[in-house]
């Protein structure tokens, strides 16, 4: 059982013999003389469990357990109380004030073991519940009932029971650290810790610490000992985000940890076994990153054994209704708002509308609507980029077709190009025909008047030629063109 355990005790012999005895049972030992020094301790370093004594000198140890149990951050963590002249109401009054356990001195060493193992568990069962909830609730976030969101939870759920490590790409905003947490989940490590780290988040002379801690003074600034990452997912998951961030001095010792399972603190030769199920995710390419340096191959090899795929919106807008309604409900609830009703045309301009942030992009937009929108929500809610012209509405003698979603990124300027088609269809509204003769022949396809020849007749075309305009295929003027005419 990993834990790090702080005693508290005025008595020199008395820390030594627990120290003796909980390092034996593979747990990491602080202890300290004061209860001032205990906070400073629960300060600086992450603390599992506190053995402290009544009597010390200035603060007393039922004061220590009274400001633990005030600190947020600090409430979880489990207090044995350990007294050589306590009664009967010292006791109560501990356990009343949230002392997980009480013992008098002199200590039984098996007594001490049996208290600690069960302080720790429950401590690890309580952080269990409150992970599994988080988890539930991204899980839920995972909505989506299109073909390309079905294969994705098929991929999850084969990959989740197996001990294998998973590598999740695609572009910023599309739900990677959801499916992380998903495969956490369902997994036989859902019970353990779900621990995030965002390489890109760290500076480059810190990664090391953070992943593997360090020892005090291994560096200046290390006023005291840390414990990395890899320890602290321990039996869980470790979820490297943006390892492509990741600087290649510290990825030589991730590969190292995956495959020895071996780690070691910044400052420290001690080595120390680890059991932790890797995933990782970027929105890089890391295979061409390995081929032209900036990423180890080796490191990439061992990461990408099960790579898993997160789709940008863009492949699936069928979904886009679906996640509307959750955020709206999400977002309402959060403000103490009544549920809003949306009005259709307002889903037809978010199918219609490209979004380059994908999913966390559309998140934000319902998050501004539902805050500045009335009772409802409707067009003119709307930010200008999202709305479908007022104008192309109004010029339009039919009503707008079925929403067109971008197939093309928004920087693309070609006028000409169109979302692609397959093999042998029939030709894009408003285009010329792209059969292989009319490619290969060499009779110009002008006429010798210089003017373009009228386009091929479609169905969707109704609206008068004259009406068209020309502008990038993908911007979202281009889009709210072809969603007025065809």
């Amino acid at each position: 059982m990993a834990g790090t355990v702080l005693v508290v005790d005025d008595e020199k012999n008395i820390r030594r013999t627990l120290r003796m005895v909980l390092e034996g049972d593979h747990l990491e030992v602080r202890d300290v003389e004061r209860a001032e020094e205990a906070l400073q301790v629960l300060t600086d370093e992450p603390i599992d469990l506190v053995i402290t004594d009544i009597r010390l000198p200035g603060m007393s140890g039922i004061e220590l357990l009274e400001r633990i149990r005030k600190m947020a951050s600090w409430t979880s963590i489990p207090v044995v109380v350990i007294s050589g002249h306590a009664t009967v109401g010292v006791a109560v009054d501990a356990i009343k004030l949230g002392a997980t356990d009480f013992f008098e001195k002199p200590l039984d060493r098996d007594r001490v073991l049996v208290s600690v193992r069960n302080a720790l568990r429950a401590s690890r069962l309580e952080r269990e519940v409150v992970a599994l909830r988080s988890a539930a609730g991204a899980r839920e976030e995972m909505v989506g009932e299109s073909a390309v969101m079905r294969r994705l939870y098929s991929e999850v759920e084969k990959v989740a029971p197996t001990r294998g490590r998973v590598l999740i790409t695609g572009e910023s905003g599309t739900g990677k650290e959801l499916i992380a947490r998903a495969i956490h989940r369902m997994s036989p490590r859902h019970a353990g810790p779900f621990v995030k780290v965002n390489c890109a988040a760290i500076p480059a002379e810190l990664v090391e610490s953070e992943l593997f801690g360090h020892e005090k003074g291994a560096f200046t600034g290390a006023v005291s000992r840390k414990r990395g990452h890899f320890e602290a997912a321990h039996g869980g998951t470790l979820f490297l985000d943006e390892i492509g961030d990741m600087p290649l001095a510290a990825q030589a010792k991730v590969l190292r940890a995956l495959e020895t399972g071996e780690v070691s603190r910044v400052g420290s030769d001690q080595v120390f076994t680890v059991d932790v199920r890797v995933l990782a995710a970027t929105h890089r390419d890391l295979e061409r990153e390995a081929r032209e340096g900036r990423f180890r191959e080796d490191l990439y090899f061992r990461l990408n054994v099960v790579p898993v795929r997160s789709p940008a919106l863009r492949e699936h807008p069928e979904d886009i209704p679906m996640l509307v309604g959750s955020f709206l409900r999400e977002f309402c609830r959060e403000n103490g708002m009544k549920p809003k009703p949306i009005v259709p045309a307002v889903l037809d301009a978010l199918r219609g509308r490209g979004f380059p942030g994908n999913v966390r992009e559309l998140k934000n937009l319902v998050e501004r609507l539902v805050i500045l929108s009335g009772d409802e929500i409707t067009l003119d809610d709307l930010p200008e980029e999202s709305r479908l012209s007022r104008e192309a509405r109004e010029r339009s003698p039919i009503a707008a077709p079925e929403p067109v979603s971008a197939g093309r990124g928004e920087d693309d300027d070609d006028d000409d190009a169109g979302p692609p088609r397959a093999p042998g269809s029939a030709p894009r509204c408003g285009s010329t025909a792209t059969t292989p003769s009319a490619r290969t022949s060499s009779t110009p396809s002008r006429r010798s008047t210089g003017t373009s020849p009228a386009p091929p007749r479609c169905s969707a075309w109704s609206a008068p030629t004259s009406t068209r305009r020309s502008v990038p295929w993908g911007s979202s003027a281009r889009a709210e063109h072809l969603r007025a005419f065809g």
